[in-house]
């Protein structure tokens, strides 16, 4: 594997927070009758403030992007300018899909760039490090990766969706980097590939017959796997970035997360 490149090297970045709602009916939202689901409290914070503070703690972070339907919904969230830590806080239309969303941004704001969700309420600046340190320098795009074994071994009772390769099963983590503008590639194949999920015999074959049978099986490889992803965006590269952060893995999808996460939260206030 290619070394990492040198921390300096990934400062001054603009982070992407996609923020988009399945709108008014989303379940989320709805359950906790809030209009949009970025702003459910967890701990007593709304989600999405809880990474803006995390993403303007972190030094390599110069500017944040907020992809939202609502821009106002984010100017009014209180202590903005001091959970942002001074940093410029600005928003940018949710295109309909996380991938649109993000194949519009890339329009806008130039590589390289960090993207996270508004739902990755546990993000702590020293994950962030720890990714951006990990990418290889000659990566166009990464993404970060939990093991089961780490993430079960905090959080045995936890809900994930596991990605299942031949070395073993893994969570993703809601944390990207896209390093150079040939991750457009991925992002408008991720976008391909989210238009095809309710025609899986259509995904199946853009990805390949083999490859979707290896997978199945359980033998196919990680690495093959982002290999495959990158000869269908162009000969992009695509690298995984193993977290060792088994937190890093929960977002609040459903109720039961955001369970767990105030009983992480909980649990924390008492050890200090």
């Amino acid at each position: 594997m290619t070394a990492a490149a040198p921390l300096e090297k990934k400062a001054g970045l603009t982070a992407l927070v996609l923020a988009g709602s399945r709108g008014p009916d989303d379940p989320m939202a709805r359950a906790f009758a809030v209009p949009h689901k970025a702003l459910i409290a967890v701990g007593g914070v709304p989600m999405l403030l809880r990474v803006i503070t995390a993403l303007g703690a972190a030094p390599e972070i110069a500017r944040i992007v907020v992809i939202i339907e609502a821009p106002e919904l984010v100017h009014a969230l209180p202590g903005l300018g001091l959970a942002a830590n001074g940093k410029p806080v600005e928003t940018f239309p949710a295109a309909g899909s996380p991938s649109r969303s993000v194949v519009a941004a890339l329009a806008r704001y130039p590589t390289p760039l960090v993207i996270t969700t508004a739902d990755h309420a546990l993000l702590q600046p020293e994950w962030l490090r720890y990714f951006l340190a990990a990418v290889p320098d000659d990566a166009d795009a990464a993404l970060a990766l939990a093991r089961s074994e780490i993430v079960l071994a905090e959080m045995p009772d936890t809900r994930r969706t596991w990605l299942r390769f031949s070395e073993g099963a893994y969570s993703g983590c809601n944390l990207f980097y896209f390093a150079s503008p040939k991750a457009l590639a991925l992002a408008e194949l991720w976008r391909h590939v989210e238009a095809l999920r309710k025609r899986p015999v259509a995904m199946l074959r853009l990805l390949g017959w083999g490859y979707a049978l290896r997978y199945r099986l359980g033998w196919l490889r990680l690495s093959s796997a982002l290999a495959r992803l990158g000869a269908l965006a162009d000969g992009a590269k695509a690298a995984a970035v193993e977290m060792p952060f088994a937190r890093a893995a929960v977002d609040v999808d459903k109720p039961a997360d955001k369970e767990l996460v105030e009983r992480l939260l909980a649990a924390d206030r008492l050890s200090t």
